[in-house]
């Protein structure tokens, strides 16, 4: 049986599907467009780590009995935040804050007891693509 077998089709092909314009910025690094590759890259990673921020978002308020609120609602504002800062810095900076970004909210992701299971076994190879993409806009 495939890992993937308990994550729903529609999760796994959008979340797969996700991976396409991180993998289009790095190999516009190789074309005539090369100059905007960075800020493609940076700018797609700022909304993606905010896509995850408003997961949080979802979840904490799906559950308001499930403990501190106000504290869920806090943390899942702060990828939206760090996405924003790193499209503020010069891109070696923000793609390594994207990439640290990435790398931590899988941490927290792993350890979100309100998300379905199948969520944390997605949340890996996306987010690995996600930071190898990054990674690999850096050495471009």
């Amino acid at each position: 049986m495939s890992p993937f077998s308990s994550i729903p089709s529609a999760a796994r092909w959008l979340g797969f599907g996700g991976l396409l314009p991180f993998a289009g910025a790095v190999l516009a690094r190789f074309t005539p467009v090369h100059d905007l590759a960075p800020f493609a890259l940076s700018a797609y990673g700022a909304v993606i780590l905010s896509f995850l921020g408003g997961v949080r978002w979802g979840l904490a308020i799906a559950d308001t009995d499930g403990g501190d609120l106000a504290a869920r609602l806090s943390i899942s504002v702060l990828p939206a935040l760090a996405g924003w800062v790193a499209l503020l810095l010069p891109p070696h900076l923000g793609l390594s804050l994207l990439a640290v970004g990435f790398v931590l909210m899988l941490l927290a992701d792993l350890r979100l007891p309100a998300a379905p299971p199948w969520y944390r076994g997605l949340r890996v190879p996306l987010s690995a693509g996600g930071v190898c993409a990054l990674l690999l806009g850096l050495t471009a």
